[in-house]
C-alpha cells in the first residue's frame, strides 16, 4: 500500500471512530477522554460531612472508606491518603527505602511513579516493559536481576553502582493487569520488596486477587480521573499489620495518640485522607460495580468494532479481569497514531497517547536503563479513546 493510500485509510478509519464514539455517547458536543459520575448519592453523603463539622482529616468517613476498601479488595487492611502519589511514597518509606537506594520501576507510567521514588532521594532503575501486558517485562527483570544484583548485608545490591535495590514498583497500566506473579516471584529470589502502583487499577483481578493486595504493599489513586474519584485522595493496601500501621502514623505527621498533646516522634507527612474527600469517596464506592459494568459493557462495544476494522484494541489477558479505566488502541506505527490524535482532537473527541516515558523525562533522563526497546515501540503506537463510564441510570 503506498503512502497516500495508507494516510487516506487512517483518515476514514479514524473518521468512522469518532462517529462511533459520538453515536455510543449520544452527543454531538465535545467527548472527553474520562469525566466523573455524581448522583445525589454523592451530595448527600458530602452532606453529612458538612453536617459533622468534621472535614479535615478526623470524622467518620475516613475509617468507613477504609473498610470499604478492605471488602472491595479483600486486603486485611487500607490506609486512606491525600493522594496516590503519597500512597507510593509513603510505602516506600515504610519498607525502608533509604536515600541513595535505588527503585526498579518501568519507563511507562504515569510521572507519580518515578517522583515517589526521588522523593525518598532514591535513584529509579528503568526496566522495558511487556508488549501485551504493558506493564513490567518478567525477562528484563529477571535478566537485571540475574546479571547485576547479589546479596550484601543490609540487602541486594546492584553490583554496577554499589547501591542497595530496596524495592521494585510495577505497575498495572491503564488498569490492565501486569504479570505480577511472575514479578513478585523474581523478586522475592532476591528479597526485593514490592510496591505494586495500582493507581489505575481499582476493580482490576488477577485470578480471584485485587490488583495491589499481591506485593508486599499497594498503593490506590482516586484522583478526579480515575473510575471512582474523591476529588483527591489514594490508599495504601497491606496484608501486614504492622506495615499498615506504620503507614497509617507516618501518613499522620508521625503524631503520637494523646487527648490533647501535640507529640511526634518521627519525620511523618500529612498524608490523610480528609473527612470530606472521604465521604465523597464512600458514596463512589457504593456505585463502583455499576460504575465497572457500565465501562466493560463500553469496552466490549469497542472491541466489536474495531475487530471488523482490523485495529487492536487491547483487552484483558486470559485470568485476569481488568476494570478497562482507560480503553486502548495499539495503532499500527507512530503515523496512524498521529493521525487519530491530531483528527479527532480537532473535531472534539479527546484521545491521548501514552505518557512520555519516564526515562525520557528530564529529571530521569540519566537514571539507569535498559533500553527500553518495548516501551519506546508502545509509545509510538498506544492511543487512549474516551472511556467515561457511560450506560448508567441518570436518576442512580
Amino acid at each position: 500500500m503506498s503512502t497516500a493510500d495508507s494516510t487516506s485509510r487512517d483518515l476514514r478509519l479514524v473518521e468512522e471512530t469518532i462517529r462511533f464514539v459520538r453515536r455510543t455517547f449520544g452527543t454531538d458536543d465535545p467527548v472527553p477522554l474520562h469525566v466523573p459520575r455524581f448522583s445525589p448519592h454523592e451530595k448527600q453523603r458530602v452532606n453529612e460531612a458538612l453536617d459533622s463539622t468534621f472535614v479535615s482529616t478526623v470524622g467518620e468517613f475516613v475509617g468507613r472508606v477504609e473498610d470499604q476498601l478492605t471488602a472491595t479488595t479483600a486486603s486485611p487492611f487500607a490506609v486512606a491518603t491525600s493522594s496516590g502519589t503519597s500512597a507510593l511514597h509513603a510505602a516506600l518509606r515504610v519498607l525502608g527505602v533509604e536515600p541513595g537506594d535505588e527503585v526498579i520501576t518501568q519507563p511507562l507510567s504515569f510521572v507519580a511513579t518515578a517522583n515517589a521514588i526521588a522523593y525518598q532521594h532514591a535513584h529509579p532503575v528503568f526496566l522495558d516493559v511487556d508488549r501485551e501486558t504493558l506493564g513490567l517485562s518478567v525477562a528484563a527483570l529477571r535478566e537485571f536481576l540475574s546479571r547485576q544484583v547479589e546479596p550484601g548485608p543490609g540487602g541486594p545490591v546492584n553490583t554496577a553502582t554499589g547501591r542497595r535495590v530496596a524495592a521494585c514498583i510495577p505497575m498495572h497500566t491503564f488498569g490492565f493487569p501486569a504479570d505480577i506473579d511472575a514479578i513478585t516471584a523474581a523478586c522475592r529470589e532476591y528479597a526485593v520488596p514490592i510496591v505494586e502502583d495500582a493507581a489505575e487499577s481499582l476493580g482490576s483481578f488477577v485470578g480471584s486477587r485485587h490488583t495491589g493486595t499481591i506485593g508486599d504493599l499497594g498503593a490506590l489513586s482516586f484522583n478526579g480521573n480515575k473510575v471512582i474519584t474523591a476529588g483527591a485522595g489514594g490508599a495504601i493496601l497491606a496484608a501486614d499489620g504492622a506495615l499498615a500501621e506504620r503507614a497509617r502514623h507516618l501518613t499522620t505527621t508521625a503524631k503520637r495518640p494523646h487527648p490533647w498533646e501535640s507529640d511526634h516522634d518521627d519525620v511523618g507527612y500529612n498524608y490523610r485522607m480528609p473527612n470530606l474527600n472521604a465521604a465523597l469517596l464512600s458514596a463512589q464506592l457504593d456505585r463502583l460495580p455499576a460504575f465497572l459494568d457500565a465501562k466493560r459493557t463500553l469496552a466490549v462495544a469497542y472491541r466489536a468494532f474495531f475487530q471488523e476494522r482490523d485495529l487492536t484494541f487491547i483487552w484483558e489477558r486470559p485470568g485476569t479481569r481488568a476494570n478497562f479505566w482507560l480503553m486502548t488502541l495499539r495503532l499500527r506505527d507512530r503515523a496512524q497514531r498521529d493521525q487519530f490524535l491530531t483528527t479527532s482532537n480537532a473535531r472534539g473527541v479527546m484521545m491521548r497517547p501514552a505518557w512520555r516515558l519516564l526515562s525520557e523525562l528530564p529529571m530521569y533522563r540519566d537514571c539507569i536503563s535498559d533500553g527500553t526497546p518495548n516501551a519506546r515501540w508502545l509509545a509510538d503506537r498506544l492511543v487512549n479513546i474516551p472511556s467515561s463510564a457511560i450506560d448508567l441510570d441518570p436518576a442512580a
